[in-house]
């Protein structure tokens, strides 16, 4: 009698992961080192989230995860939502953590502490500040949460979101890439995808920080020139912000008060710096960072004047007045004051920010609106047409 045996080779698993960055958040246009600091994701942020579905249509998805912060679980929402998925956290997959840096401005971190920054942004395996992760830290902890993820979802597909340096620093490590190369690791853009295979006992990169998804108008890396290796970089101006002191500086700030009024309101209407300079003593009255002064280096870039009384009942911030110097105007450096502002109120529980804005000063409306305000009323009573803006600042939405 005749026997036939089939030999059978066992096929591996396998397991393809898509590593992805989160879309743009805040930290990205205020200029501030947020690592575990939750922030929110902005307009243009949505923008690149729409994209990324869009992406990802007719593929195939069988699981998603992300870290536990907000602007990773909102990016996720391009995946999971759509398909019915349950959306997995994980704070392995949370970015390097900066303890004493955490939402503390690019400029200030420059001014207080260049060398330490130009560790950080070398990726130098000795850096660390008091209460921070380190490189090969978050490269361990960040790798072994894509390692356990994949191993729980043999022959799956699965989106994992996670941040800019955390995916950098396990790519590296995929790649093979020591410390001392570090400092060369490529920056990927907001919602940038790379590719993974795993086998069951190694990964494979398939592709690295595509961002064909985005138009450039969207993109984040392309509206900065900071990561450019092609010979067009060029330093962003990084601002950081000190209390400006009345008693020594009334003048600076009456001159920009009067300025500012002039571009906007004309020669012909009626100037009354004296009621702003009361309004403005009143404010530093209330905290010394009443009127805050933005600089650029060594030079004043503009002024934020905050009111922590007037809406406070509404759960809102007040700003007075949002100052850029003429030189400096349209540099993009305004939103940066913005920074500032949710960064005063957000520790305070405010939910909104607020400020008063001529109906007729298009390119301050235009700003404005660009980066989440939205009109909500008319001042009443005022000596020229306002209109009330807001801009929600809140996690619960």
């Amino acid at each position: 009698r005749r026997y036939e045996f089939n030999i059978r080779k066992e096929r591996a698993s396998m397991t393809t992961i898509y590593l992805i960055r989160h879309a743009e958040a805040e930290g990205n246009i205020y200029r501030r080192y947020h690592g575990w600091y939750n922030s929110l994701i902005t307009l243009n942020g949505y923008r690149q989230i729409q994209a990324l579905e869009k992406r990802f249509e007719g593929v195939r998805i069988d699981a998603v995860y992300s870290s536990d912060l907000f602007r990773t679980m909102t990016t996720a929402g391009a995946l999971y939502k759509s398909r019915g998925l349950e959306l997995h956290t994980d704070p392995g997959l949370r970015e390097i953590g900066g303890g004493v840096w955490e939402d503390k401005t690019w400029g200030w971190l420059h001014r207080e502490n260049e060398g330490a920054l130009d560790a950080f942004n070398r990726a130098d395996p000795a850096w660390q500040v008091e209460g921070s992760e380190t490189f090969g830290g978050v490269q361990m902890r960040v790798t072994h949460a894509i390692r356990r993820i994949a191993a729980a979802h043999p022959d799956q597909t699965v989106a994992v979101f996670s941040h800019g340096t955390a995916i950098r620093q396990a790519l590296a490590r995929i790649k093979g890439i020591p410390p001392e190369e570090w400092h060369g690791l490529r920056h990927s853009d907001n919602t940038a995808v790379s590719c993974l295979k795993w086998d069951g006992a190694a990964f494979q990169l398939a592709f690295e920080g595509d961002n064909s998804h985005l138009d450039p108008a969207i993109s984040t890396l392309a509206r900065q020139s900071w990561w450019r290796r092609d010979g067009k970089r060029a330093e962003d101006v990084n601002l950081w912000f000190r209390p400006l002191d009345l008693e020594r500086e009334s003048q600076t700030y009456y001159e920009a008060r009067r300025e500012a009024w002039i571009t906007v309101h004309g020669e012909d209407t009626p100037f009354d710096g004296e009621s702003f300079l009361q309004d403005a003593r009143l404010h530093c009255g209330r905290t010394p960072w009443g009127v805050t002064c933005a600089m650029a280096g060594d030079r004043m870039a503009g002024l934020i004047q905050l009111d922590p009384e007037r809406y406070a009942k509404d759960g809102a911030g007040y700003i007075p007045f949002c100052y850029i110097v003429p030189q400096l105007r349209a540099q993009g450096l305004g939103v940066q004051l913005i920074g500032q502002a949710v960064s005063f109120y957000r520790p305070l529980g405010r939910q909104y920010l607020r400020l008063r804005c001529a109906s007729y000063n298009t390119p301050a409306q235009h700003f404005y609106q660009r980066y989440g305000f939205y009109k909500i009323g008319e001042e009443q009573g005022s000596r020229v047409p306002l209109d009330i803006l807001e801009k929600y600042i809140g996690y619960d939405r």
